[in-house]
């Protein structure tokens, strides 16, 4: 789940979309399934971690289990721009054309390779 930084949140058409999903909480269907978020924002200080952390809510609230970066992933202690242990991040500057640096794309795909192993181990 992805969304850019609003204010220490995610977009409100985020939000829009998850205050849509009652049926499927109320199902139960996404229950066990895994998760992970990622954000970008305009500015270094922007929220990324509020942002992050607003949207792991409503995923626990359908009972989805919710994949981090472990800070067994090198990039993470090293990285100036976008990334914490809730999920990978992106400095996208004021005028948002900042581009993704390597040590971003390498927390991006890890997060990405995390999840798609966390999603195979379950369907075993």
């Amino acid at each position: 789940l992805g969304s850019p930084t609003r204010f220490g949140n995610m977009a409100a058409p985020m939000k829009y979309f998850l205050d849509g999903t009652v049926a499927q909480w109320l199902s139960g269907a996404l229950t066990g399934k895994p998760a992970c978020v990622f954000t970008s924002t305009g500015s270094l200080h922007g929220g990324q971690e509020t942002t992050l952390l607003s949207m792991m809510l409503p995923l626990l609230h359908h009972g989805m289990l919710i994949v981090g970066l472990p800070y067994a992933e090198s990039g993470l202690m090293t990285t100036t721009a976008g990334g914490t242990p809730y999920g990978p991040s992106h400095y996208a500057h004021v005028d948002n054309h900042g581009p993704i640096t390597e040590q971003e794309a390498s927390l991006a795909t890890a997060m990405g390779r995390r999840l798609a192993e966390t999603a195979l181990k379950l369907a075993r």
